[in-house]
């Protein structure tokens, strides 16, 4: 009997340090991890790593596939927030995405070339996108949906109205710094030029403007808006040569789509009233 005591104290001394061993090897690697993600700035993989270790355990991964899935944690995470800081840069006025259009009223543009300039091909080859078509069709819409999904995919992008740019232009022209602004401006895969032919515009900001066109031809993507087809833009240019110039470099390489209908803020404003109408 004591001899059977004895050994089963032995055996439970030897237990306890191994489990404490154990412990302490947990806490270490635990601590370890903590103090690597930090360092590699990956808070992402720290908050997934337990989490993984377990599924990986039960599902009996290899050590690459308990790696691969950590490290893909870590890289979504920074592609979404990276995604929401370029989506600020842009400086949408509003944000919309593509998916929240309404496709019933949209006319002018199947759902199959929508979803065509959804993939986004057009940024990668440097291509421009147009949306022509009276006020309310869904253009800002569309281009802003499309940019902020630019943002999503990594692609810097900035947004203004046509006459927010030229005054961007200007400023940057009575600096003198005119041609670092579009060296600069280059560097976007993506500016969307909103609103063309709202405001007509004098010879010196027309010029402006051509120069951010013809700057980014073949270099750099472009979305552009507007409530007047091309025939009209000498109204807003003053001046049909420079017009037809600008039109020859925007739409070369381009997918240019004419939208039609109604204003769907004017429906919308008709639907409300009927409903008003329905309930007195």
């Amino acid at each position: 009997m004591t001899r059977t005591t004895a050994t089963s104290r032995t055996t439970t001394i030897d237990t306890a340090k191994q489990d404490g061993q154990a412990n302490r090897t947990s806490r270490q690697t635990a601590a370890d991890l903590a103090f690597l993600a930090r360092a590699m700035k990956a808070p992402a993989l720290l908050d997934a790593a337990e989490r993984l270790a377990e599924r990986a355990r039960t599902e009996s991964w290899t050590h690459t596939e308990y790696l691969v899935a950590c490290l893909q944690r870590e890289v979504a995470a920074r592609d979404s927030h990276g995604g929401e800081g370029r989506i600020r840069a842009a400086r949408f006025p509003a944000i919309k995405t593509i998916e929240e259009l309404d496709l019933t009223h949209l006319r002018g543009m199947t759902r199959q070339q929508l979803a065509h300039l959804g993939t986004l091909d057009f940024i990668a080859a440097k291509e421009n996108a147009v949306f022509l078509g009276p006020p309310g069709t869904g253009k800002t819409h569309l281009a802003t949906g499309l940019a902020v999904r630019a943002c999503q995919a990594g692609h810097r992008v900035a947004f203004a109205t046509a006459a927010q740019w030229v005054d961007r232009l200007a400023a940057a022209h009575q600096a003198g710094r005119l041609q670092d602004e579009l060296i600069k401006l280059g560097r976007y895969p993506l500016i969307v030029i909103d609103e063309v032919g709202y405001i007509p515009f004098e010879a010196e900001a027309a010029n402006l403007f051509f120069q951010l066109i013809s700057n980014r031809y073949e270099r750099a993507s472009v979305i552009v808006t507007s409530n007047k087809p091309f025939g009209r833009w000498g109204e807003t240019f003053g001046d049909e040569t420079v017009a037809a110039a600008m039109i020859d470099r925007l739409v070369h390489h381009a997918e240019v789509h004419s939208l039609k209908g109604e204003s769907y803020r004017m429906r919308g404003r008709e639907l409300g009233r009927a409903r008003g109408t329905n309930n007195d």
